[in-house]
């Protein structure tokens, strides 16, 4: 069914089956650009409150090298490591705070298996190298330079601005040169910070816009749903067997349509159809696991369809793609090298046919 006649708003059970899926509307810069702002929110509340301590601190190791000599045994480290934990210890649980907080305002913690589930996929080099130069890569790669992009314009601005004071720098006593270097650092990271707090805010409700969008419903999926909520559970299921089982007869009847049959070799079995002239890719037309994969295989070998076993591109497949759909452009690779492979045997096949019927054709005399 087309998107233009999906106008409704979802219902809360299409957006529960959604949540069930792993799928919300989440911005995965929002929590990161929170933790930053925070850190760097408290380092500019406590800078004083935190230079006594480390004074003191230094002071101390200063006085261990004048009156003792420095060993492994001399309590230096473990007074580094309590500052340092004091020191870093607000921030730290400050910033771990909010990037709870982004996670809960955008959905909460979701535990799906199905997102979960392995995707051999994955590790493709092919595969992911032809994702990463999809028209979504780009698109993501070009959400990642544009804030990059405004954070070398501040550096180079804040830089500009001062940069009299940068070549004098040497000429500064080390007091005024550390407080040169570290307020121009500061001001680069707070100005920083807010960019990356409002470019990911703009990102999430991009996300909450193409998420919403994505659920849509028709009209006739309304009433459909509605009808399924009055059914009774006990009828609902029995109709729920025999659509499954339908289902499983028409797939073993569409695998005569077949291109090839990709087998795990065992568990799975994933029919695949492609005709160049009219389809842009292939479609997958049936798949199933156990005992329904061995009743495609056999349909495939009755009407003499190929069957490739390769394991985890039928794992894949299989977990990717529902009956019906075009493989995703992830798989595109490894799909097309099994169909040359077909295509050139079935090419020799046809040759060595000729040839026989050619060597066999009676002389003339």
């Amino acid at each position: 069914m087309s998107d233009g006649n999906k106008t409704e708003q979802a219902t809360p059970r299409r957006r529960q089956k959604a949540r069930e899926k792993g799928r919300v509307a989440r911005s995965q810069e929002l929590p990161a650009a929170l933790v930053l702002f925070t850190a760097v929110l408290l380092l500019w509340w406590q800078p004083l409150g935190v230079a006594a301590p480390w004074r003191d601190f230094f002071r101390q190791i200063l006085n261990a090298a004048v009156s003792s000599e420095l060993t492994v045994t001399t309590p230096v480290l473990a007074w580094s490591i309590i500052e340092a934990v004091r020191w870093a210890a607000p921030v730290v649980l400050a910033a771990w705070c909010m990037a709870v907080a982004a996670m809960l305002a955008q959905g909460g913690f979701i535990f799906s298996p199905a997102a979960l589930a392995p995707d051999v996929a994955r590790f493709n080099p092919v595969s992911n190298l032809g994702h990463l130069f999809s028209f979504a890569g780009l698109s993501r790669l070009l959400k990642s330079l544009i804030p990059m992009a405004v954070l070398a314009y501040l550096f180079v601005s804040v830089m500009r601005r001062d940069w009299a004071g940068l070549l004098h720098a040497n000429r500064m006593g080390v007091r005024a040169a550390l407080g040169w270097m570290m307020t121009h650092a500061f001001e680069f990271a707070w100005k920083g910070a807010l960019v990356m707090l409002f470019w990911s805010g703009a990102d999430y409700f991009l996300q909450r816009f193409h998420f919403e969008r994505s659920l849509r419903m028709s009209q006739q999926e309304i009433r459909e749903e509605a009808k399924e909520a009055e059914v009774n559970p006990e009828v609902r299921r029995r109709l729920r067997r025999l659509q499954l089982e339908m289902r499983r007869k028409r797939m073993v009847q569409d695998v005569s349509r077949a291109t090839v049959v990709i087998t795990n070799p065992n568990e799975y079995a994933i029919a695949l159809e492609y005709q160049p002239e009219t389809m842009p890719a292939p479609l997958v037309i049936a798949k199933g696991r156990n005992r329904l994969a061995q009743q495609i295989k056999q349909a495939a070998r009755w009407h003499g369809i190929p069957l490739v076993e390769n394991r985890p591109l039928a794992q894949a497949l299989y977990r990717a793609v529902e009956v019906g759909q075009a493989i995703p452009e992830k798989l595109y690779t490894a799909v097309a090298e099994i169909l040359a492979f077909i295509y050139r045997a079935q090419a020799r096949a046809q040759a060595a046919a000729a040839g026989h019927a050619a060597g066999r054709r009676p002389v003339e005399g």
